[in-house]
């Protein structure tokens, strides 16, 4: 492109080309959808990107959730499936603004510039020049919400690792939306289309990470946004479901649409500001509301990671229930992070504006049942399992985000046994190793 704006592409296509028309076809499609929910804004949201005419009513039962945000999300994240162009990774646009009948949208260049660094990110105008995926979102998105910016990014072949990657980058806080653009089936007539997105759906509100294409044309950067919601601990909702055979087409060969959105669990916020009230308190330092949860009364395991300036500046756990409650456990947990690491000095008052809080509640140990060190390999799940070994009294364990800055299963447990204190390349019949998962609830960390 040699402008430094991306024309729209498929108005007058794929929505009208006339602002008023325009204006008018939204109103209607918001008109007939339920509303705001109670509670907090989705920081998530799931939608189709098909003509309104098809899918428009169903795009706007989520879109019509964001109106008490309309001052309070200022960026967001458009991720949609590469339809015309070939594209290796993620496209981003080098352009300073995208235009729609209802005016221009200005790309956040400075967010943009730094996903630059990830080698799955490069600069390809071509991919967006006709791709409507993106663009269908925008007039919606100008008419819910006030002053933002966007951060357009169209996926091609990239891995759900490679995509949530991505997302971690750009997660931010409540002033941060992210989108996923995707159908659902495609061409199937419509008692078929109903079965398999149906389907397809409930895999959707389970979290499962490994959606097909043909469930799903925006299945890659789908299962990306599913792997971080489930470490993240988010809660989707199913919004609405149809097809186009139910909005305006023939039935005969339908295509499915879906909206979902994805909450934050109230139960990260009730961790995070205890473990951050733990710390402050032994610092003197003011602290913050504590919201309530029932889980926070159950006996469970925690760990707590502290970050500062992106480097580890703590982190200090357990790996199994005691008689203690999840309440008391992340308390204890936070306070032995800031001040009892052995590896690190105790948290300065004057760290703490640029400290960064992360807490993980584990689930159950589940034996690995590895007698070689290719078995265990070969049954280890990256980006989702943690590990503990044991042999003889020497453990150590590793949380999945652990994986985030290693290679490979061999290279995760070479560097485990060192943690444990154990030479390189040791492997014994009585070394032990369990596996668990973990839900994540972090802060947005504070930049360097």
């Amino acid at each position: 492109m040699s402008s430094s704006t991306r024309p729209a592409a498929v108005a007058g296509t794929f929505y009208p080309g006339a602002a008023g028309a325009l204006r008018d076809a939204i109103s209607d499609c918001l008109s007939s959808a339920a509303g705001p929910i109670r509670g907090p804004a989705p920081k998530l949201l799931v939608v189709p990107h098909a003509g309104y005419i098809y899918s428009g009513p169903i795009a706007a039962q989520a879109y019509a959730l964001l109106a008490p945000w309309r001052d309070r999300i200022e960026r967001v994240v458009l991720l949609g499936p590469a339809h015309r162009v070939a594209v290796r990774g993620f496209a981003a646009p080098t352009v300073a603004a995208f235009e729609t009948p209802l005016g221009a949208v200005r790309v956040d260049r400075e967010t943009i510039d730094a996903l630059a660094a990830l080698p799955q990110v490069v600069s390809n105008d071509v991919a967006h020049m006709h791709e409507h995926s993106l663009e269908v979102q925008l007039p919606f998105l100008q008419t819910v919400l006030g002053h933002f910016s966007i951060v357009p990014l169209v996926v091609g072949r990239a891995t759900p690792v490679e995509v949530a990657e991505v997302l971690e980058r750009v997660w931010g806080g409540d002033e941060t939306l992210i989108v996923v653009s995707s159908d659902l089936s495609h061409y199937l007539p419509r008692p078929q289309a109903r079965a398999a997105d149906a389907a397809t759906v409930e895999r959707i509100l389970a979290l499962d990470a490994s959606i097909d294409h043909d469930q799903a044309c925006g299945a890659t950067p789908l299962n990306g946004a599913l792997r971080v919601a489930r470490a993240r601990g988010l809660a989707p909702r199913l919004l609405d479901l149809r097809n186009s055979g139910d909005t305006a087409g023939d039935r005969s060969r339908v295509v499915g649409y879906g909206a979902i959105g994805f909450w934050p669990d109230a139960l990260g916020a009730a961790l995070l500001s205890r473990a951050r009230n733990a710390i402050a308190a032994a610092l003197g330092l003011p602290q913050v509301a504590e919201p309530s949860h029932p889980v926070l009364a159950a006996p469970g395991a925690t760990f707590v990671t502290l970050r500062r300036a992106g480097r580890l500046r703590g982190c200090i756990g357990r790996l199994e229930a005691s008689e203690h409650s999840i309440d008391e456990d992340v308390r204890r947990n936070a306070r032995r992070a800031a001040f009892e690491d052995p590896r690190f000095p105790p948290v300065g008052v004057d760290e703490w504006p640029e400290l960064a809080i992360e807490v993980s509640v584990l689930g159950a140990l589940e034996p690995l049942a590895a007698r070689t060190e290719s078995d265990a390999c070969r049954l280890l799940r990256p980006h989702e399992d943690g590990v503990v070994l044991d042999w003889r009294g020497r453990r150590a364990t590793f949380l999945p985000q652990v994986w985030e800055r290693i290679a490979g299963a061999r290279e995760f447990l070479s560097a485990l046994r060192h943690k444990a204190g154990l030479p390189a390349g040791f492997w014994h019949e009585e070394l032990t190793l369990w596996r668990y998962r973990v839900q994540k609830y972090a802060d947005e960390e504070v930049p360097a």
